[in-house]
């Protein structure tokens, strides 16, 4: 099972639209507050660090590239063609491989882990926004990926982050401007139970391993000025023994 097209072309048609650099999208902020803070808890959880780490949903590559430095093969990959354009172009140097990758089809999850064999999987705000029907075929590819030896570490907004989400986009002076592409393109942010994503996991055979809360800061501020941060869960899970 593959992802709709509906959901494949807002991803593209966002892609499409957002600026170019680090900082342009809500999400995209310095690694430094995002992919260091969740790579302190994934670690420890990593029985074969030297595993190709898979960044699953990898956008414009910002995490991508400061993972990159940190484990011996980086695979960013991302369904939204526009979004890898971003990643090569800010990654010269090819820290990174990039990939298109429709990880809720069953094949091409299969085609990567023949290609790279287990892996480590970095996903961030990935499960949160896709179609309900698509959840559990997407972690099913995480299963695949990871195989026997392999972790996953997901970080998710938070149900609690939906309704702020849509608070902000309602506000008298309208959404904030790196929110309102979202919605534009009908990217429905925040709309996975909390209790989903273990049961999902679980689903496709892997076991939580771990777990806690984070907030997750944006690169968006609201009109006061603030900025914005979102409640997050995160999980490390794995085949079990």
């Amino acid at each position: 099972m593959s992802v709709s097209s509906r959901y494949r072309e807002a991803w593209e048609g966002f892609w499409r639209e957002a600026p170019g650099g680090q900082g342009g999208v809500l999400w995209d902020a310095e690694p430094a507050l995002t992919a260091a803070v969740h790579l302190a808890r994934f670690e420890p959880h990593l029985t074969a660090p030297d595993l190709p780490l898979v960044d699953l949903g990898c956008g414009n590559g910002t995490q991508t590239r400061f993972l990159a430095d940190r484990f011996p093969t980086v695979v960013g990959t991302d369904l939204a063609p526009a979004a890898l354009d971003h990643a090569r172009t800010a990654d010269p140097a090819g820290r990174a491989r990039y990939r298109l990758l429709d990880a809720a089809d069953e094949a091409e999850a299969e085609a990567l882990h023949a290609e790279l064999g287990d892996a480590n999987v970095y996903m961030r705000g990935v499960l949160h926004q896709t179609e309900p029907h698509d959840r559990q075929p997407l972690a099913d590819g995480l299963a695949t990926l990871t195989g026997d030896r392999g972790r996953v570490f997901l970080v998710e907004l938070a149900e609690a982050a939906g309704p702020l989400l849509r608070a902000l986009a309602q506000g008298p002076d309208g959404p904030p401007a790196k929110l309102a592409p979202v919605f534009r393109h009908g990217i429905a942010p925040g709309e996975v139970a909390d209790a989903a994503v273990p049961e999902h996991l679980r689903r496709a055979g892997l076991t939580v391993l771990a777990s806690g809360e984070l907030p997750l800061l944006t690169t968006e501020h609201t009109s006061d000025g603030t900025l914005i941060e979102l409640p997050s869960r995160w999980l490390v899970a794995g085949r079990p023994g």
